[in-house]
């Protein structure tokens, strides 16, 4: 279903995949509070989350409803890229056409209705206000990609004189205090009084604080249904003709960007058996001759941002075990080229790699890796970027509600 028709569709009914995509965040949200242990939730004192960057909801400020369907981490609008570059410096993060701020234009452009009433959320920013009821709240790591800049923490000009300005969300440091739990939430689920939800982060973000990779050159790649590359360095880069950006990580900056290959690519072709009982047969320090470059649909974000770009995965051998070995080594090929860019742009050198995410489990993977990077690669000691939220949460706690 095409973007237009989603939009036309939020001055009615909402679309089927609209309701579908909000009923499954909001229901998976719910679950989790009630997969915690009842004796458990009374020492729950603080609640953050991370999401997909630049995963963008346009909800009606009131309501906190959606207008039009979520649009996706990897969803590009290129009709509003021509505006974003006219307005933006030369190659902005924002340039990009799966940028928020282009997700934002064009929703702009299409909608002919009122939209006074309308606020600009993230995924994580959605999901959090379900908890604290506060609307209009986001972090400095989700605000990135439309445009707010942590360097000098806040809105630039040239985004405060659009129009449509009046949609962008308050911004604060990643796991502050927002407000204290719901009601009707703490008095579902058990949770104290005092229980306070705190700002999120993005996914890779998570995934690198739950690494704990404190010094410059340390890097964390995260190998879930994409491949997202974050290295700590003591030099901002940002550059939208390749996908490379730069958060803000107290007085360093995180550097990188996110490959639309990954795991997503991986399970369209193997089921987790097959990947399991094939990857035991793979020869981590034999280079595969195939060259592919996996990728789940049609486009591109990093190290290469084309949108056009079609996935390449064949020749495809007979041999399954070659076939999974190759498709490997390509992702482990993009990954090098993306460290190599970031050094090309000025980021300090990456030293050692951190996995985080599915793919870290895999010990041929990771060997296939490090052949690759010239690199040593490990598993991190915590692999799951709900490790990096929980610790964004006890910062909050420590911070005290003072704010809230």
């Amino acid at each position: 279903m095409s973007y237009q028709t989603q939009i036309s569709s939020s001055s009615g009914k909402k679309s089927k995949e609209t309701m579908d995509w909000i009923r499954s965040w909001k229901s998976t949200l719910f679950l989790l509070l009630e997969d915690i242990p009842l004796h458990l939730r009374e020492f729950v004192v603080s609640i953050s989350l991370d999401g997909t960057s630049a995963t963008t909801i346009i909800v009606d400020s009131t309501t906190g409803e959606p207008l039009c369907r979520p649009l996706l981490y990897n969803e590009s609008c290129s009709d509003a890229l021509p505006t974003v570059k006219s307005i933006a410096p030369a190659n902005h993060t924002v340039c990009s056409g799966s940028s928020t701020l282009c997700k934002l234009v064009s929703w702009w452009n299409m909608v002919d209705s009122d939209k006074k009433l309308a606020t600009l959320l993230h995924q994580a920013d959605w999901l959090l206000w379900l908890l604290h009821g506060n609307l209009g709240v986001t972090d400095y790591n989700n605000a990135l990609k439309v445009g707010y800049d942590p360097e000098l923490d806040s809105y630039p000009h040239w985004l405060l004189a659009q129009p449509y300005s009046q949609f962008l969300p308050s911004v604060k440091a990643p796991g502050t205090p927002i407000g204290f739990l719901k009601e009707d939430v703490k008095t579902k689920y058990g949770f104290p009084k005092d229980c306070v939800v705190c700002t999120g982060t993005t996914d890779s973000i998570a995934a690198f604080l739950a690494a704990q990779a404190t010094q410059p050159g340390k890097a964390v790649t995260s190998l879930g249904s994409t491949l997202a590359v974050k290295l700590l360095s003591t030099s901002r880069i940002d550059d939208a003709r390749y996908g490379v950006y730069s958060h803000r990580l107290d007085d360093k900056w995180l550097v990188g960007g996110a490959s639309n290959t990954g795991g997503a690519v991986l399970r369209q072709i193997f089921t987790d058996e097959q990947l399991e009982h094939l990857s035991e047969q793979i020869d981590p320090m034999k280079t595969s001759p195939l060259d592919y470059y996996p990728l789940p649909t049609v486009g591109e974000r990093f190290p290469v941002a084309d949108p056009n770009m079609a996935p390449r995965l064949h020749p495809r051998p007979k041999s399954d075990v070659a076939y999974l070995h190759g498709i490997f080594e390509s992702i482990a090929r993009i990954e090098a080229n993306a460290y190599g860019l970031l050094k090309d742009l000025g980021a300090t050198q990456v030293e050692e790699v951190f996995t985080a995410g599915g793919g870290a489990k895999n010990a041929k993977w990771i060997k296939i890796r490090e052949r690759v990077l010239g690199l040593p690669v490990s598993p991190a000691i915590q692999t799951q970027a709900a490790y990096g939220a929980a610790l964004l949460a006890l910062k909050g706690a420590q911070q005290g509600v003072q704010g809230v």
